[in-house]
């Protein structure tokens, strides 16, 4: 077995540092089919609720320039629905599953955390705070909110806590620095930004909430500058993400500070593109004879 893929993620064990990203592969196992889950680094499961959730009407996705809009609302069938199918079905995978979890206050998250707790495969928690399609304020741009909820979580939680940022914020640094001051084990950098689309020949917008976040390679150049700020002040590890669409995106990730990486629209586009990412990553250490991935973190040169 190749070990120089392997890294330490907030203490987990990953096999190699590439992650699903949030929202963008289903509850993980549905694609079992299509690319063999056993080689990722782990699974990060859509964002579950306490209770199940709707989403946003349609439509709710658009393509646009190098990217596409999404409002989905963070449809799921709640957490008590999510360990009955989707949890079981994710143990067989042999992967470390990182649950995704969203509230509108920190009860909800603590909540949904005691019954997480209950199931020793559950490797880490990511608390989505930066959701911009939800017709309210971003939780994370309420700094006493984001502290309590990381705080309540922190008390509890039987795991690693990932706190998921967003990047529209003046200084994305200081709001890392704060959600480790407060307990969080790793930050998730950055979610989706929001943006809108119209369409010319209805003059509608394309999507039914006019707003949405927007992903994809357009977005990419942002996410990492988040990441290389965020890094010049904490010493938790960061979870790049934002228009990883190849291997060599994510050296860029990794050069500029983040310890991993999560791919989500590429993986819309074709689920087969992590694992080209993962090989391609580990032909890159064997060409540029390093020994092993946990070097290039941060090792940007000025």
């Amino acid at each position: 077995m190749n070990t120089k893929l392997n890294i330490n993620f907030a203490g987990i064990k990953l096999k190699n540092p590439v992650l699903t990203a949030s929202g963008t592969f289903g509850y993980g196992y549905e694609l079992a089919d299509l690319i063999p889950l056993e080689k990722l680094g782990a699974i990060i499961t859509k964002t579950i609720t306490l209770e199940p959730r709707l989403g946003n009407p349609q439509p709710r996705i658009a393509e646009v320039e190098s990217g596409m809009l999404n409002a989905i609302g963070l449809q799921n069938i709640g957490v008590k629905n999510f360990i009955e199918k989707p949890l079981e079905n994710l143990k067989k995978t042999g992967v470390p599953i990182i649950v995704s979890i969203a509230g509108k206050c920190g009860k909800d998250y603590a909540e949904i955390v005691k019954i997480l707790n209950g199931f020793k495969e559950i490797a880490a928690v990511e608390l989505n705070l930066s959701c911009p399609n939800l017709k309210k304020k971003i939780i994370c741009h309420d700094v006493s909110l984001t502290k309590d909820i990381i705080k309540r979580v922190k008390k509890i939680s039987k795991v690693p806590i990932i706190v998921k940022l967003s990047p529209l914020i003046t200084d994305i640094s200081e709001l890392a620095l704060s959600a480790q001051n407060c307990g969080a084990d790793a930050v998730t950098l950055a979610n989706t930004y929001p943006a809108m689309a119209i369409d010319i020949e209805t003059f509608k917008p394309k999507l039914s909430t006019i707003k949405g976040g927007l992903s994809g390679p357009c977005v990419k150049s942002m996410s990492i500058r988040c990441v290389y700020d965020a890094y010049q002040k904490i010493k938790i590890p960061i979870l790049g993400c934002g228009g990883i669409m190849t291997w060599q995106d994510a050296v860029e990730f990794m050069l500029a500070g983040a310890s991993a990486v999560s791919v989500g629209t590429a993986s819309l586009i074709s689920p087969k593109n992590l694992i080209k990412i993962i090989d391609g990553l580990e032909n890159f250490l064997s060409v540029k004879k390093i020994k092993s991935i946990k070097e290039i973190s941060g090792a940007m040169k000025r």
